[in-house]
């Protein structure tokens, strides 16, 4: 499976963006899609995730209620639209296909595939 995510830029707080990230190729198993971001110096952490099975998405707390994630029919297409957008958010976001359930929807290592990255800046 390649992912490849798309849509950050610079824009300033307050403002919105709709990172998308599509999914080519096969894998033989697939539960959702996450997305996660990381800031210089800091781990990667968990932004938002949706599973095929249904049921609501789940969300970081410094994200919810800003942040929706969604997806085509297909299945083949993740979006996150980010609305009042902070400095904080400010990170490289990837987009991850998720692979395995004996972890939480939180951890990376429930997602086996990975995007390259998409820079995310918000200015003051």
């Amino acid at each position: 499976v390649q992912l490849q995510a798309c849509g950050g830029g610079l824009v300033q707080a307050g403002g919105a963006l709709r990172l998308a990230c599509a999914a080519s190729g096969r894998a033989l198993s697939t539960f959702g899609m996450g997305w996660f971001r990381q800031t210089p110096g800091k781990e990667r952490g968990f932004v938002a995730a949706i599973r095929w099975s249904g049921g609501e998405p789940a969300y970081a707390d410094s994200v919810k209620d800003r942040f929706t994630i969604s997806s085509d029919n297909a299945k083949t297409t993740v979006y996150l639209q980010m609305t009042g957008l902070k400095v904080e958010d400010t990170a490289v976001y990837y987009c991850a296909w998720r692979t395995r359930l004996n972890f939480t929807t939180r951890s990376e290592g429930a997602y086996g595939y990975w995007g390259q990255g998409t820079q995310v800046t918000v200015s003051s």
